[in-house]
């Protein structure tokens, strides 16, 4: 598993647009939210999971760990996860972010 395996389940994504790294966290985003975020120190991914409980459950099971800086509802997805469960994380957290977009918002990147 790599960085550019994570570029490749980013960029599949509707809507989905990198970050400047130059300017910006290392990040893609979508409607300009956020839903995956690289480290220069981290050899992961943080991603977004629906709540405090589940982003627990994910790191008591070993699945994840804690996203460094981030809300409790983050957490850390290490680049040598299974790619399912790596691609699953991603995608998840595409949605939650998506799904909270204006309607206006996601209208646009629906009919893009």
């Amino acid at each position: 598993m790599s960085r550019a395996l994570v570029n490749q389940i980013c960029a599949a994504l509707p809507g989905a647009t990198a970050a400047d790294p130059a300017t910006e966290l290392d990040s893609w985003k979508v409607g300009g939210k956020m839903f995956a975020c690289f480290g220069d120190r981290i050899d992961g991914v943080c991603v977004k999971t629906d709540s405090v409980d589940t982003a627990a459950m994910l790191i008591d099971a070993g699945a994840a760990t804690k996203a460094p800086y981030f809300h409790k509802s983050w957490v850390l997805v290490r680049l040598d996860s299974a790619e399912d469960e790596l691609r699953h994380r991603v995608t998840v957290s595409h949605d939650i972010i998506f799904r909270a977009l204006p309607k206006k918002v996601r209208d646009q990147i629906t009919q893009a």
